[in-house]
């Protein structure tokens, strides 16, 4: 089974910046898409960046426009998100995940089907 396992959150100031990584192993990657979700107490969990399988395409919420950067490094199996300017409404734990399905532009939280199991971003007022 794929197996994500996500890294880099923390406690950190308002306007400060985090980098967040996540490291998958046990199916491909090269092949798949890959998101980062975050998930606030009690509210649903949102799709916050995706990334085409190759780099060449992605996509934000409105909300991390020009402050977050989803990235990959296929030689590494891993994927990133850059986060700057961090406000304390993007308090909450971050997932990383893959496509269900090769060489696909995911559009639906549904077509993810392999999960991380998360990490903290706390940001401070």
């Amino acid at each position: 089974q794929v197996q994500l396992v996500e890294s880099g959150g923390g406690l950190v100031q308002a306007g400060g910046s985090l980098l967040l990584s996540c490291a998958v192993s046990g199916g491909t990657f090269i092949t798949h898409s890959m998101g980062w979700f975050r998930q606030h107490p009690g509210k649903e969990r949102e799709s916050v960046a995706t990334i085409n399988w190759r780099g060449h395409t992605t996509d934000y919420v409105d909300s991390v426009k020009g402050r977050f950067t989803i990235s990959r490094d296929n030689t590494e199996n891993t994927v990133y998100l850059e986060m700057k300017d961090l406000r304390p409404e993007d308090t909450a734990v971050y997932y990383c995940a893959r496509d269900s399905n090769p060489y696909h532009w995911p559009r639906w939280s549904n077509d993810f089907d392999s999960w991380g199991q998360g990490t903290q971003v706390t940001v401070s007022s």
